[in-house]
């Protein structure tokens, strides 16, 4: 008797520990956090916006001097407005450079282009021709990059601006790119706007130096209203 009240009682803890067991609440079941969505929208290329330019064009006697004092006098042209510039090198003529400036205020260019800095610092790089510098309204700018640094530069006057944009436009993008040639910028003068320069990147120089001279795109030129002879320059990229 005695071992089966033990076992009774031993068999009726059991059950009441069970009992109990089951009888405690469960943790709560969490909800995993929303995964944030991606946005997989192609995003629009930045509009262009119009803006104010400087290029100037000399000749030095030594280019890597001329560069070396370029870079150090950085400070003169940025006091005067003057920002993210560009050095092109001649590729004809490797003693003719070329230097391009945004302008936030062409006034104050203007002021920089006259100031005793600026000729102090031409002195003293090595400067050996009078500067032609230009004041413009860049139109078109393709700022994309690309792998290829040669450039043409076009410069010519027009007699009406919009009848030449027109006839530029019906060439085409495809029919410059199998000569060669790749559109990345145009300006228009700003106190002559029928001043035009078109800067196009160069993908193969063989093509785009026929097309240059071949009397098909002369034609063109004239009948889209050139009427001058225009100022071409091969040049690289340096910064």
């Amino acid at each position: 008797m005695k071992s089966i009240s033990i076992l009774s009682i031993m068999a009726l803890g059991l059950s009441l520990c069970l009992a109990s067991c089951n009888n405690e609440p469960k943790p709560a079941e969490t909800t995993p956090a929303p995964t944030a969505a991606v946005d997989t929208t192609p995003k629009a290329a930045p509009v262009f916006q119009p803006y104010k330019a400087v290029l100037v064009e000399h000749t030095v006697k030594d280019f890597d001097k001329w560069f070396e004092v370029f870079k150090a006098s950085d400070s003169i042209p940025k006091s005067y407005g003057l920002a993210n510039p560009g050095v092109g090198r001649g590729l004809e003529n490797d003693k003719w450079v070329i230097v391009y400036n945004r302008a936030a205020d062409i006034a104050k260019a203007k002021e920089f282009a006259t100031s005793p800095a600026l000729k102090t610092a031409m002195g003293k790089a090595g400067v050996n021709s009078a500067p032609k510098i230009s004041y413009v309204d860049v139109i078109f700018d393709d700022t994309t990059k690309i792998p290829q640094n040669e450039r043409l530069m076009v410069t010519h006057h027009v007699k009406d601006f919009d009848a030449w944009k027109k006839a530029f436009d019906a060439e085409g993008d495809a029919a410059r790119a199998a000569n060669g040639l790749v559109l990345r910028g145009m300006t228009r003068g700003i106190e002559d706007p029928n001043t035009v320069s078109i800067l196009f990147a160069i993908t193969d120089m063989a093509k785009a130096k026929a097309r240059v001279a071949s009397p098909e795109l002369k034609k063109i030129m004239t009948d889209a209203g050139v009427d001058g002879k225009p100022s071409i320059n091969w040049f690289k990229w340096v910064m």
